[in-house]
C-alpha cells in the first residue's frame, strides 16, 4: 500500500505526455508578456511516463474512503449515496455552458428550474417563499439570522438573545453571534428533549427566536413542539429550524404547520448532493408571509412573459451570495426530487427511521445508549462502559476502519458521554447495516477479550494510528 511521492519517480528524460515545440521565439514572447511575469527557471514537474503516472494516481485513489466505495454511518452530516444520474443530466453542455452574466431572456430554462424548485421545496417545508441564494447550511443560518434582525429593526423592537438546545449543532450559536445575538443555551430533559420548564424560565421579550433541530441531534421527535411554538410566539419571538435532519421529517410532517417562522434547507445533505470533501453545499431559506421582504436577492419569479430574477426589494437583506446560488448543487437536487416524486420523498423518511431504529435495537445492550426510546433517522449510542477498559469512542472508531467502515461522528451531541451517532439514511441495504452491526458486536466483543486491538486500531489502513493533536499542528507531508 506504500506510494512514493512522484517527484521521488523522476527519472530525467522520461515523458508522459509529447508536446510541439513552442514555434514563437523568446524575443517574440517578452513583446506580448511582460519580462517581470515571464518564468526565470524551468517549472519543475515530475519526469515519469504515461503508465507510471497513471498508475500513481490510481494508487491514490485508492487509498480513500468514498461513499462510492465504502459505508458512511455519518450521523448529522446524511452523506447518503447521490444517483449518478443526477451527475449526469448536470453535466450536459447546455448546464456547463451557462454564463452568470447572461440575461433573463436567455436563460428562461435554467430559471422555470429553480422556479419550480422553489415550489418543491416550499410544498415539502410548509413555507411561503424560498431563497436559493445561501451557499451552504450555516450559510442558511447566518442569512436567516440576519433577516430576523432586520425584521424586528423594522418594528422598533430591541431583540438581542437567540435560545439554542443544548444538543444544538455547533453552528447554530455560531451564526446568531456573527448576526449580533447573544446565544442563551436551553437545558435539555430526562426524554432528551427540551426542558419546558426552563424554557418559561428563560423566555422573555429580549428573545429574537428559538433555533430548533427536528429531530434534535440526539435523534428524537420534540413531542412538545406545539407548546416549544407557542411559549416563543406569546412573547413575540420567532421559532426557527435547522433543516439538517429534514430526512426524518419530508412527506411526513411540514414544519410550517407546526409552528415554524424560518428555516433553512440543507440541498447537499437531504437531497443527495455530495458535501464535505464531495463537493459544494446549498442551504437555501424558506420563509413564513410577513418575512418575505426580508430574503436576499435576487428571487426567481414568474411573470406573463416568462421569469424573471427580482432585485428590486427594499427590504431585503441583499445579496448573500455571487448570482443565484450554487446553481449545480441545485439541479442535482431538483433532479432527486422530480425522480422521487411525492410518495418517493415520504418513503425516504420513513426507510431512514427504520433504517436507524434497526441499528439501534441491535446495539443498545452493547453501546448502551441514556435514551431508551424510538429515534427516527439517526440514533445516538456510548461507548461510556467501555471506558473501565481503557476504550474509548475514539478507539472504536479507528476499529471499524479495519472493517472497511467510515467511522460515525464521535463525542457529539455533547450531552452524550462518549457519543457514537449514527445515520445510515434510507440508501443502503439490509445487508450493508448487518455488516455495521457484525462489526461492532466484534469490537465489543474484543474489548472484552483483548481491549489491546481496539487500543491500538487501526491496523489494515496505509496509515496507521497516528497522534491528531500532533498530525494537525505538525504535518509531516514528505516521506
Amino acid at each position: 500500500m506504500s506510494e512514493h511521492l512522484i517527484f521521488e519517480k523522476t527519472r530525467q528524460g522520461r515523458c508522459a505526455v509529447s508536446l510541439p515545440d513552442v514555434d514563437i521565439r523568446e524575443e517574440e514572447i517578452k513583446k506580448f508578456i511582460p519580462v517581470s511575469f515571464l518564468r526565470k527557471k524551468i517549472l519543475g514537474l515530475p519526469e515519469v511516463t504515461e503508465p507510471a503516472l497513471v498508475r500513481h494516481f490510481t494508487k491514490l485513489s485508492q487509498k480513500n474512503m468514498s461513499v462510492d466505495t465504502n459505508f458512511y454511518p455519518l450521523g448529522s452530516c446524511t452523506m447518503k449515496y447521490n444517483p449518478k444520474v443526477n451527475e449526469a443530466l448536470t453535466n450536459l453542455p447546455d448546464f456547463c455552458g451557462l454564463h452568470p452574466y447572461q440575461p433573463s431572456s436567455m436563460i428562461q430554462g435554467i430559471l422555470h428550474i429553480l422556479y419550480d424548485t422553489c415550489r418543491m421545496l416550499e410544498e415539502i417545508s410548509g413555507m411561503d417563499k424560498v431563497s436559493l441564494q445561501p451557499a451552504a447550511g450555516a450559510h442558511g443560518e447566518l442569512a436567516s439570522m440576519l433577516m430576523l434582525r432586520a425584521y424586528f429593526e423594522e418594528k422598533g423592537e430591541i431583540r438581542d438573545k437567540v435560545l439554542i438546545p443544548d444538543s444544538a449543532h455547533g453552528t447554530n450559536p455560531a451564526s446568531s453571534s456573527l448576526a449580533g445575538f447573544k446565544a442563551v443555551k436551553i437545558k435539555s430533559n430526562k426524554e432528551g428533549e427540551i426542558d419546558l420548564d426552563h424554557l418559561h424560565h428563560i423566555m422573555d421579550e429580549k428573545v429574537s427566536c428559538i433555533m430548533l433541530t427536528l429531530p434534535n441531534t440526539l435523534g428524537f421527535f420534540e413531542k412538545k413542539i406545539l407548546d416549544i411554538t407557542e411559549i416563543i410566539h406569546a412573547k413575540g419571538g420567532l421559532v426557527y429550524l435547522d433543516g439538517a435532519n429534514l430526512n426524518a421529517l419530508m412527506g411526513i410532517t411540514r414544519p410550517g404547520d407546526f409552528g415554524v417562522d424560518i428555516m433553512h434547507f440543507n440541498l447537499h445533505k437531504t437531497f443527495a448532493t455530495p458535501h464535505g470533501g464531495g463537493g459544494p453545499g446549498s442551504g437555501p431559506v424558506g420563509v413564513k408571509k410577513f418575512l418575505e421582504p426580508y430574503l436576499p436577492v435576487p428571487l426567481v419569479e414568474k411573470k406573463e412573459d416568462g421569469y424573471c430574477l427580482d432585485c428590486q426589494r427594499p427590504k431585503s437583506i441583499g445579496k448573500v451570495r455571487s448570482f443565484y446560488g450554487n446553481l449545480r448543487v441545485v439541479l442535482k437536487a431538483y433532479c432527486y426530487l422530480r425522480i422521487l416524486g411525492k410518495e418517493g420523498i415520504k418513503k425516504v423518511s420513513e426507510d431512514a427511521i427504520i433504517s436507524a431504529n434497526y441499528i439501534r435495537k441491535k446495539l443498545q445492550d452493547h453501546y448502551p445508549s441514556p435514551y431508551k426510546r424510538i429515534c427516527m433517522h439517526e440514533c445516538v449510542l456510548s461507548a461510556k462502559d467501555k471506558k473501565e477498559k481503557g476504550i474509548r469512542a475514539l478507539d472504536i472508531a479507528k476499529r471499524l476502519l479495519d472493517f472497511g467502515i467510515h467511522p460515525p461522528t464521535m463525542y457529539f451531541p455533547l450531552i452524550v458521554e462518549e457519543a457514537l451517532m449514527i445515520e445510515p439514511t434510507e440508501t443502503e441495504s439490509k445487508e450493508t447495516l448487518d455488516a455495521f452491526i457484525s462489526a461492532l458486536l466484534q469490537i465489543a466483543k474484543e474489548i472484552e477479550e483483548d481491549p489491546t486491538l481496539v487500543k491500538e486500531a487501526p491496523h489494515t489502513t496505509c496509515v496507521l494510528r497516528i497522534n491528531e493533536v500532533e498530525a494537525n499542528r505538525f504535518p509531516k507531508v514528505r516521506g
